[in-house]
């Protein structure tokens, strides 16, 4: 019996040469490609990327493959590409969507399979399950065409292209390049071993501002480290920033879609505190107004903010399959979630690790303030806010039974503090008086229970995420 191929949180994901295949890859491309002929977008052509995970590039290639043999033009990158710069090309191009090899944050004995819709976001829950009832068909009848690359090539079919000429011209118009370059600021950026090297490096190169690259090379092990941008993957980014005395640390994930910052103490910044800034950025020093759309994992700062300078706060479940349609429907002005993902209404529906590192950038140059100086005037705003997450792997088998513990535990308080409401759309969401929440969930990429916790004091977080565990039984 075939793998079941299920899309999680956004694409699907499996372990190389266990259930991540060449065989499934062509599965899942044919499901594209079909969808594209009966969505009336197959004339319009379809982007193909990929990551610096091993055999990316040859997952890729049967997967443009199988485009070319359905009759559908492709863009195919010509080496391992950030993913915002292939769903920008998406725009370039006026392409039907994007397919995009890469397992983003996941170990590197993980690979993935993302697709891109014509407006450059995620693929929609809708347009999932119709992928998904292709995939289904497809493997029960066995009906998969290819077309050999090297013909492809030659008759045209497939094109190699290189994105990153028409991302950074789009970038410059969005941020002051220039100013950033003379800005003088030090920057340490650890690329992670990811698809996102070099990228940070040469935009900002040519000025004042001096910029040092770690993990700057492909090594699809991901040695000593797993490529996510979170404080327990970024010791030698933290310990870099102290040693040579930077401004700040950047690091953006194995797609680079996301960003994770250290600040001039070592010390990380919390993806909450990113998000907050970001929005304070736009809505007070580029004075923008527009709804900022959130997920549940997201801040409650976000919210205060909302409060002070006029403008709706709108929530989501996590993921930016529903971040993006929330924010084209009401105009928004960033979109972001918990993990470092954030999107901008001048850009386009989806994250950009790399363009939310530039503003965050333009935030400490413009207001000429250091990243902890810049938490300290958010919280002067919107008061203290700490946050921390904890990830715990399960038996497969035990999530019916954390699930029921969970749904059966009604507390009236929680570490001494009064439960307001409780949220069940993604997880189980206890809220607390004065903003303070708890939220349990299981990812939706991997097999791990992840326990969330904001409060107005790092011991009260602790003192959180321990009771979260205990509810769980974990």
């Amino acid at each position: 019996m075939a793998t079941p191929i299920i899309f999680g949180t956004d694409g699907w994901r499996g372990v190389i040469a266990d259930d991540f295949t060449f065989d499934n890859v062509r599965v899942c491309a044919q499901s594209v490609a079909d969808y594209l002929n009966g969505a009336g977008l197959a004339p319009r052509g379809l982007i193909v990327g990929y990551d610096t995970r091993f055999a990316s590039e040859d997952f890729a290639a049967a997967a443009a493959e199988v485009a070319a043999a359905n009759g559908i033009r492709v863009h195919l990158c010509q080496e391992a590409t950030p993913t915002p710069l292939i769903s920008y090309a998406i725009l370039v191009k006026q392409a039907g969507g994007a397919i995009v090899i890469t397992a983003s944050h996941n170990p590197a004995s993980w690979n993935g399979f993302k697709y891109k819709l014509e407006s450059a976001r995620s693929a929609s829950p809708e347009v999932i399950a119709e992928l998904e009832r292709h995939i289904s068909r497809i493997q029960a009848s066995g009906m998969v065409r290819q077309m050999p690359l090297d013909q492809a090539l030659n008759e045209g079919i497939v094109a190699r292209f290189d994105p990153s000429l028409p991302y950074v011209h789009h970038i410059g118009e969005l941020v002051d390049l220039e100013r950033l370059r003379q800005g003088g600021l030090k920057v340490m950026v650890d690329s992670m071993y990811g698809a996102g090297i070099g990228y940070l490096r040469s935009i900002l190169s040519g000025g004042a501002t001096e910029v040092t690259e770690i993990h700057g090379e492909r090594n699809p092990l991901f040695p000593g480290l797993q490529p996510e941008p979170i404080a327990s993957n970024l010791g030698e980014l933290s310990a870099k920033v102290k040693e040579e005395g930077a401004s700040v640390g950047l690091a953006t994930d194995g797609d680079a879609d996301r960003i994770g910052i250290i600040d001039e103490r070592g010390e990380f910044l919390t993806p909450l505190q990113v998000f907050a800034l970001l929005a304070l950025y736009l809505l007070e020093v580029c004075d923008q107004r527009g709804a900022i759309i959130k997920t549940i994992t997201s801040t409650s700062m976000l919210y205060r903010l909302g409060e002070l300078y006029g403008v709706p706060v709108h929530e989501t479940p996590v993921g930016f399959k529903y971040v993006a349609p929330k924010m084209l429907a009401e105009g928004a002005l960033i979109g972001g979630e918990e993990s470092g993902g954030f999107a901008f209404r001048s850009h386009m529906p989806e994250r950009d690790g790399i363009l939310s590192g530039l503003l965050f950038l333009d935030l400490m140059v413009r207001e000429q303030k250091s990243p902890s100086q810049l938490v300290d005037y958010l919280f002067s705003k919107v008061g203290p806010h700490y946050y921390e997450r904890i990830d715990i792997e399960f038996p497969a088998g035990e999530r019916e039974t954390i699930t029921h513990r969970l749904s059966v535990s009604k507390p009236s308080h929680i570490e001494n503090t009064t439960v307001t409401g409780l949220d069940t759309s993604d997880g189980f969401r206890f809220l607390l008086v004065d903003s303070t929440w708890l939220l349990i969930r299981f990812s939706g990429t991997e097999p791990i229970l992840r326990i969330y916790a904001e409060s107005d004091s790092t011991a009260r977080v602790k003192g959180l995420l321990a009771a979260g565990r205990r509810m769980a039984g974990v």
